[in-house]
């Protein structure tokens, strides 16, 4: 018995040395976190078609400026084009890595394009600026204007009650015209028309607080030939 109670204590003595001297190890190391990845710059600059153009050619050679990554990752560009200047209505997107492309697009047709730049950690700058422009047809001799381009306030924004300054940019490919503006606006998501026949490219509201207010513009020119605008929102406080 006495040497049950003996071998017993020793092993007891051998357990809690063990445990003891667990105390003794190095800390575990904690990995540092991975660098966090830049998005590439935004495309600055959409070279050719520019703004408004119109192009006597349907076979078009798209330019960008290039964006820069301050990781170094080599960065790729992804173009839309499409038939409205929400970019909703997508007709071409391509993915490249150099800063053009040629595509064929249908002739007579108003376009709108962006560019977007990504690196191939999957981080995208923000678009580039749209622009549009018009593909010419054989024996047109007059172009729809293109859809009014927002400028104020931004969609979704929320502004300050009382007196607010619509603002948008009119364009159209046949240099001379002169066009006017539709404004409609309101509570509903299909707002009524407050004024036609407008001249400049900004019209005066008065809004309420705590209101969603909706608007759009509808572009004329002087042959007649209108352009429906896009619904554009904001709200109050």
């Amino acid at each position: 018995m006495k040497r049950d109670i003996n071998s017993f204590l020793v092993i007891t003595a051998l357990l809690l040395f063990a445990a003891c001297s667990g105390g003794d190890d190095e800390p575990a190391q904690i990995a540092p976190p991975p660098p966090s990845n830049t998005a590439p710059t935004q495309v600055s600059q959409l070279i050719f078609p520019s703004s408004d153009l119109l192009c006597i050619d349907n076979t078009i050679t798209f330019d960008w400026s290039a964006s820069t990554d301050a990781d170094g990752d080599p960065i790729s560009y992804r173009i839309v084009i499409a038939t409205d200047r929400d970019l909703t209505n997508i007709v071409e997107q391509r993915t490249v890595s150099s800063t053009s492309i040629t595509i064929t697009l249908d002739e007579g047709v108003a376009y709108y394009w962006a560019v977007t730049a990504r690196d191939n950690q999957g981080a995208e700058a923000n678009p580039s600026a749209t622009f549009a422009f018009y593909t010419e047809s054989p024996g047109v001799s007059n172009h729809a204007p293109f859809t009014a381009a927002l400028n104020a306030p931004q969609n979704g924004e929320t502004v300050s009650a009382g007196s607010v300054n619509l603002s948008w940019i009119g364009g159209d490919a046949d240099a001379g015209d002169v066009l006017s503006y539709d404004v409609y606006f309101g509570e509903t998501e299909d707002p009524p028309l407050i004024q036609s026949d407008v001249a400049v490219e900004n019209f005066d509201v008065t809004t309420s607080a705590g209101t969603t207010y909706y608007w759009r513009v509808d572009t004329t020119d002087d042959s007649g030939v209108k352009t429906i605008g896009q619904v554009w929102t904001f709200e109050t406080n």
